[in-house]
């Protein structure tokens, strides 16, 4: 899952993030750090989960996984809002057709994330997901005309550096999983860009003239259902799924519901967070998370590496941490 500045969004939630960063002073120090853990431990989850459907069980059906983690965020969504603990913007037909044209980014920014991790090892997904940081910072320069210091763009350049250099000395290079997070990288950025220009006009069709971030997960996840599905038997995986012995096995579908809660706990726990600290902070604990993930990808799952591609890694997560620094200060 990536992190961003303020203005951008925890892509693969659907979630936005506040531009203003908030003092911690006067926040409850363990309500800070709990927080903080919250959104590491989940996100860090998240992706584990996934990768150990994907590729320890084999799954061949990462459309379909991607649509039944999106129906779970749905229906608890639904409940919360139900029992009174939550509020979201009613679904009018005017939002939803203003909002379809992100959420078919959002869709395919989900699948292809799900395609790559099937191939690629946790570790160079984390350092090859910078480079959506060098397109976002192009398309921010094209698009809405803004300018980096040369500490963001110097940043920048450490990630392409790093994720060639990773991409090259990868023992376990998969061209097709390349090939697919190449594609989701500039999907995700597609998807911040076009989410700037899209929300002022979602929020003046919205009842009371806002978009909450509960009301774009319920937003984004409920549009995916039915292009899930099309896609699904676009992709022929009706076919994989009435043959495969995985939906046999309890455990199988244990594992795939937890991915499914992994997923919505990542927003909720974004959210606290945020709140807690501020947007800059977030981006910084976010950069910094993919420390430990990185470890864990290699360590769990029996990646065969060498001392270039380990180094390589480690420059990558470094230069993400230099790049939340360098727009840290930028802003400041």
């Amino acid at each position: 899952m990536n992190s961003h500045e303020h203005n951008e969004v925890d892509l693969e939630d659907g979630k936005a993030g506040k531009s203003v960063e908030k003092p911690i002073h006067g926040k409850i120090p363990n309500q800070t750090l709990l927080s903080g853990l919250a959104y590491c431990i989940s996100s860090c989850c998240m992706i584990l989960v996934n990768k150990f459907v994907l590729s320890s069980y084999n799954f061949n059906a990462g459309i379909s996984l991607m649509l039944y983690q999106n129906f779970i965020s749905v229906i608890i969504v639904a409940i919360l809002k139900l029992v009174g603990l939550i509020s979201t913007e009613p679904l009018t037909w005017r939002l939803l057709k203003v909002w379809f044209p992100v959420n078919v980014i959002f869709v395919g920014m989900l699948i292809t994330s799900m395609f790559s991790l099937k191939y690629i090892n946790v570790a160079m997904v984390t350092v090859l997901k910078n480079v959506t940081n060098v397109i976002t910072a192009v398309g921010e320069m094209y698009i809405f005309n803004k300018h980096h210091d040369s500490r963001v763009w110097s940043a920048l350049f450490l990630m392409i550096i790093s994720a060639v250099s990773g991409g090259i000395t990868d023992l376990s290079f998969h061209a097709v999983g390349y090939a697919w997070q190449i594609a989701n990288c500039f999907l995700t950025a597609s998807y911040s860009l076009t989410l700037r220009k899209i929300m002022d006009t979602a929020k003046q069709v919205t009842t009371s003239g806002n978009l909450n971030e509960f009301s774009m997960v319920l937003l984004n996840n409920t549009l995916s259902l039915p292009l899930g599905l099309i896609l699904v038997v676009a992709f022929n995986e009706v076919d994989y799924l009435y043959k495969t012995p995985l939906l046999r096995l309890p455990v199988f579908w244990c594992v795939v519901t937890l991915s499914g809660f992994m997923g919505l706990a990542i927003s909720f726990s974004s959210m606290w967070f945020l709140h807690q600290t501020g947007a800059t902070t977030y981006s910084l604990v976010g950069s910094l998370n993919k420390i430990p993930l990185s470890i864990a990808g290699i360590v769990l799952f029996h990646v065969p590496t060498s001392l270039q591609n380990s180094a390589s890694i480690f420059f990558g997560l470094l230069a993400g941490v230099f790049f939340a620094r360098a727009k840290m200060r930028e802003k400041s």
